[in-house]
């Protein structure tokens, strides 16, 4: 049996009161509808059999499945003999999206929100939907399960008393050093996810900044091909080209030392030539006192003569 898959949200999607069903191992399950509301559900991050029994019930019950790609839901919900509708909902179409999901609520509709894999809403464009689902006064039900954030944190072997999730980093070099060295501040340990044809770079960048911190490198969490490398940043990051590049990876970088909590010089010398190039000398300051643990005389002392440096090279560039 395969998933009906739409590209709108159209009449086709009534909600109905049918008994539905699922199956897991051939043995068959029934799976009345939920009752309206909006529910987010879990998917497994890479293995299938890591969804739960509650999540199957849920989307097979279901009249819609609003999901990020329907060719990757469809492979859960033919693995589990799912009939709902699939109907996309992704950062590129979510606007024009939202406003027939609350339609369809508003009528009754029992709707499922998912990911291509793990739990919704974590760096996934899911945030507005469920605030406007709100806001209309409809029911948001959460159907936990599997995580990529959690799965590595307990596999890392680092600190997990307290932790800050930081998502993707920036794209280009400066602006992922930049922030690098904001979240060198957090006493925490971090999490981040990284795409493999920038990992490399990710860990120089890191090595440059928390480079004898422990760390854990994630990728392909629960597959065939799971791979944990774990070693200070500095060891990851010379193996770095040596890495397979393909699949998903989750970054654990483990907190500062106590004795680490000021900033190097070099590092609030990097700090402070980003923040000058797009801010005045008192913002500059501003941030960098806040991130580097220094004192403000010595960090406003250090910006007037960066900022000096910087007009100079201005100044003997001009024709």
């Amino acid at each position: 049996m395969r998933a009906k898959t739409s590209s709108n949200y159209g009449p086709e999607a009534e909600p109905g009161s049918a008994i539905r069903t699922f199956s897991i191992g051939g043995h068959v399950l029934t799976a009345p509808k939920p009752v309206p509301g909006l529910y987010l559900v879990a998917t497994p991050i890479g293995h299938l059999g890591d969804i739960t029994l509650r999540a199957l019930e849920t989307l097979a019950g279901v009249d819609i499945i609003a999901c990020e790609d329907t060719r990757i839901t469809r492979r859960l919900t033919e693995r589990y003999v799912i009939s709902a509708q699939l109907k996309q909902y992704h950062e590129h179409n979510a606007a024009l999206a939202r406003p027939k999901i609350l339609e369809k609520l508003a009528q009754g509709a029992s709707i499922a929100l998912v990911s291509d894999a793990g739990t919704p809403l974590i760096s996934d464009p899911g945030f507005k939907l469920v605030r406007e689902v709100c806001a209309a006064g409809h029911a948001v039900i959460a159907i936990p399960g599997a995580s990529s954030v959690l799965t590595a944190l307990s596999v890392a072997a680092l600190p997990t008393d307290r932790f800050f999730f930081e998502g993707f980093l920036p794209a280009k070099q400066q602006a992922r050093r930049t922030r690098l060295a904001e979240l060198s501040r957090i006493d925490a340990t971090l999490v981040m996810f990284e795409s493999g044809n920038r990992i490399a770079d990710t860990l120089g960048d890191l090595a440059g900044i928390m480079a004898e911190r422990d760390a854990a490198i994630c990728r392909e969490l629960t597959k065939l091909h799971e791979e944990i490398s774990r070693a200070p940043v500095a060891e990851l990051a010379k193996l770095a080209d040596t890495l397979e590049t393909r699949g998903e990876f989750v970054l654990i970088v483990g907190p500062p030392r106590a004795d680490a909590l000021v900033m190097t010089e070099a590092d609030l010398d990097d700090l402070l030539r980003s923040s000058l190039g797009r801010d005045s000398v008192k913002d500059a300051v501003a941030h960098a006192v806040e991130l580097s643990g220094r004192p403000r005389r010595e960090v406003y002392a250090r910006a007037l003569e960066l900022a000096k440096d910087i007009k100079t090279g201005e100044d003997d560039g001009e024709d």
